[in-house]
């Protein structure tokens, strides 16, 4: 029948043992239906009764799983390995908080390699976020060692060093690292890198964000890094995550000449204000928290004149990012270039401790709904 479940898959959805599911029909809570001499259940009922109970099912009999060293997020704040993240975007360079991610030894002057040149032939509407893309592509099939996994971070460095080596050129470098490189790719302004450094570094990681677990579940089929990141990258590229940062530009842009009215137009057409609230921050996004502070040292914000018309909510990263791009001059996706950049950290962190890991431990059973045999 369609849109009905076997005990055990209503089980599972619920979290509970097929005895509890029983139990629920006696006490009213679930109804049951004999087919074929086995016992249904209409799948909207469970999942009513999910929702009510916060039954988490399958998708906790995952996650529960992943026990990570690499990020936490508590009580509002984000920690690295047990360190204050906005306290390392102040103090630390890119590439020795990436160190730390990876390897969890506190280093200096880590240095990743010059990256090399990556001719690509795309059309003029391509964007930041698709030269990124097919960079990873590319780099991975020039290096023939990518299979061995124990290279992950040596990976890891050649790979950043390329991704920022094949996005064009806008201005001159000022110098050698990451930010320093990457500013002349993104911004024709005045090199503001310490800037850059800290959204590299706020941007890092993410605990399980949803592009994370992509990336980990690449990883527990023994992906290569660069297919991890590959991964990473196709959930990053989804409306409610990493392209958030661009709509909220396209935002800002609007709100430039007239903040009131662009969120008053966009209340009145029920669309929600980019760039603001979060699934997991309750009260604050630490980093856009961090980012706007250091932003408003270089002028007013068009971002704050926004912030000012919701008391009720809070800015995230995604607007803190916009608000920069938009301020130095960037394309309106840089910040998706940022963020993917600094992402890429993270998921070769994720990956490397998966792949201590049992392989295939992802491995989910689908809530079949459709006619059955």
């Amino acid at each position: 029948m369609e849109s009905m479940l076997t005990t055990n898959q209503a089980a599972r959805r619920l979290g509970v043992k097929p005895a509890t599911v029983y139990a629920y029909v006696s006490r009213g809570l679930l109804t049951s239906e004999k087919v074929n001499r086995s016992s249904m259940f209409d799948v909207a009922e469970v999942e009513a009764l999910a929702q009510r109970t916060g039954a988490r099912g399958a998708v906790a009999a995952v996650t529960d799983r992943i026990r990570t060293r690499i990020s936490l997020l508590e009580h509002d704040r984000l920690y690295y390995r047990g360190r204050p993240v906005p306290e390392m975007a102040a103090t630390k360079r890119f590439e020795d908080v990436a160190h730390w991610l990876w390897t969890g030894i506190d280093s200096v002057n880590v240095q990743f390699p010059e990256g090399q040149e990556i001719w690509m032939a795309l059309p003029d509407s391509a964007t930041l976020t698709d030269r990124v893309r097919v960079a990873i592509a590319l780099a991975s099939v020039g290096d023939p060692l990518r299979y061995d996994l124990d290279r992950a971070t040596t990976s890891a460095k050649s790979l950043i060093a390329d991704v920022v080596e094949s996005l064009p050129l806008v201005g001159r470098p000022t110098g050698t690292d990451i930010a320093e490189r990457l500013w002349a790719r993104l911004s024709p302004e005045p090199a503001q890198t310490d800037l850059l450094n800290a959204a590299l570094i706020l941007l890092a990681d993410h605990d399980l964000a949803i592009s994370t677990m992509a990336a980990r579940v690449a990883a527990s089929a023994h992906a290569h890094p660069y297919a991890v990141v590959s991964a990473g990258m196709g959930a990053m590229e989804g409306q409610k995550h990493g392209t958030a940062t661009t709509i909220a530009h396209r935002f800002l842009m609007q709100a430039e000449s007239d903040a009131m009215g662009t969120v008053a137009e966009h209340l009145r057409a029920g669309q929600p204000i980019p760039g603001f609230g979060h699934r997991v921050y309750q009260q604050r996004d630490p980093r856009a928290d961090y980012l706007l502070a250091e932003l408003r040292r270089h002028g007013g914000l068009v971002a704050d004149k926004v912030i000012a018309t919701q008391p009720q909510g809070f800015p995230n990263v995604d607007l803190a990012l916009a608000q920069f791009a938009l301020m130095f001059k960037m394309a309106p996706d840089a910040g998706e270039a940022i963020f993917a950049i600094a992402r890429i950290v993270g998921w070769i962190a994720h990956a490397m401790e998966e792949y201590k890991e049992p392989g295939l431990r992802f491995r989910a059973m689908g809530v079949y709904t459709g006619d059955r045999p």
